[in-house]
């Protein structure tokens, strides 16, 4: 069993509970080590992120007594999950000198386009996504997806999060209507992206939470994706994306299934050192 996770979002942000909640379930489940990575806080109107700059003090202070009491029982990593919205969100930057950061994950939810509309490829309604991509891009599903992953490339190159996360997300509300990951222009899309991942050293998580909770068909990234990606010697790791208690192991052996079906033997894990590999 993959017994690690760094992908864990509370009700600091928006997630269902507590931070210690999460660790009672990660011990039930016998983790090792996990991470929070609670939503960085967006200087716009929205339900998901940490609201303000004293909610991310409290987030902090509260992490790390919950690593001074469990620790010698389960390693905790204090994180954030940082947006990048060309031209609205903070800098990476910004996070890593102003708060007690153990790794940073770079995900991209909201897609701009070239009139400063929003595209949100996320959450649990698929309608927005068609809408966003019927409307705001009048159906051009190749000019959006190419937005998606060219603001995918620019958050990679200019901040050099830790970890790139759910990279192929914008097929999650897909399901093979618009655009075919088959599809040549598709492919060279994402290897564009995996080479600037690749020059940047950044980690890509294997994201289990589109499969369990049943808006994908696959893993964020999916098969070829990952084989690409171990052909490149771009390194891994596994997470559920957990937003409830119960979900914080989720899939995790999947992930790591998927790794070694890739020719992965190994993930990596973020120690008291660094992120170092793990044999699978």
């Amino acid at each position: 069993m993959f017994r690690h996770n760094f992908h864990t979002h509370t009700a600091y942000c928006d997630g269902s509970s507590s931070p210690e909640a999460y660790v009672m379930a990660a011990l039930d489940a016998g983790l090792v080590s996990m991470g929070f990575s609670g939503h960085a806080p967006v200087p716009m109107e929205n339900a998901f992120a940490i609201k303000d700059e004293n909610s991310l003090a409290e987030y902090f202070k509260e992490l790390a007594s919950l690593r001074a009491k469990y620790a010698g029982n389960i390693g905790i990593y204090l994180g954030l999950e940082v947006d990048h919205i060309p031209g609205i969100t903070h800098p990476f930057k910004d996070f890593r000198d102003n708060w007690p950061l153990d790794f940073i994950i770079g995900s991209i939810h909201l897609v701009k386009n070239p009139e400063g509309k929003l595209w949100f490829i996320d959450g649990p309604d698929r309608k927005l996504w068609v809408d966003g991509l019927v409307i705001g891009y009048k159906g051009d599903v190749r000019r959006a997806v190419g937005d998606y992953y060219s603001q995918l490339c620019e958050m990679v190159e200019q901040h050099k999060p830790d970890v790139v996360g759910h990279l192929d997300k914008v097929k999650m509300h897909n399901h093979g209507q618009y655009f075919s990951e088959d599809e040549q222009w598709y492919r060279d899309l994402v290897m564009t992206c995996l080479g600037s991942i690749r020059e940047t050293g950044c980690i890509v998580e294997v994201n289990t939470r589109g499969l369990y909770k049943k808006r994908s068909e696959s893993l964020f990234p999916g098969p070829w994706i990952l084989k690409e990606m171990k052909r490149m010697g771009i390194p891994a790791t596994i997470s559920s994306d957990a937003h409830k208690p119960e979900e914080i192991a989720l899939l995790l052996d999947v992930g790591a299934g998927a790794l070694q079906e890739a020719g992965y033997t190994e993930a990596y894990v973020l120690t008291e050192k660094d992120w170092q590999a793990k044999a699978l």
